[in-house]
């Protein structure tokens, strides 16, 4: 597989513990690199839909993380709030393990939310 197909190399699986996010950029671009707590990865835009707040700061429950301003919650696999006060979703971006190598490509938007805030 190509760099070019797996996107940017953003960490080492080892490097986040389950239900731990990890605040990466990706062409300046916040990214929230999650792992749920069945110990999947995730990658979603890391600014809450309802205001400017980290995500990567919230709590994670099962598939979701939570927003600590305000308690909106976010399904990690379809970036859809589940919780308001927030009703648009976050990004959710391409994954990508190459052995313990952790690629996110930014340009791979899986639920066609708009990055035009990031």
């Amino acid at each position: 597989m190509s760099e070019q197909t797996k996107g940017e190399l953003v960490c080492n699986a080892n490097d986040i513990q389950v239900k731990q996010a990890l605040r990466v950029l990706i062409d300046d671009y916040p990214v929230a690199i999650v792992r749920d707590s069945m110990g999947e990865i995730h990658a979603i835009g890391d600014t809450c839909s309802h205001a400017d707040i980290s995500l990567s700061e919230g709590e994670i429950e099962g598939c979701a993380i939570e927003c600590w301003g305000h308690g909106s919650q976010f399904d990690l696999r379809s970036g859809q709030p589940l919780q308001l006060p927030a009703y648009d979703p976050v990004p959710v971006f391409a994954v990508t393990l190459d052995g313990d190598d952790v690629y996110v490509d930014v340009t791979n938007v899986v639920n066609g939310a708009s990055v035009e805030n990031y």
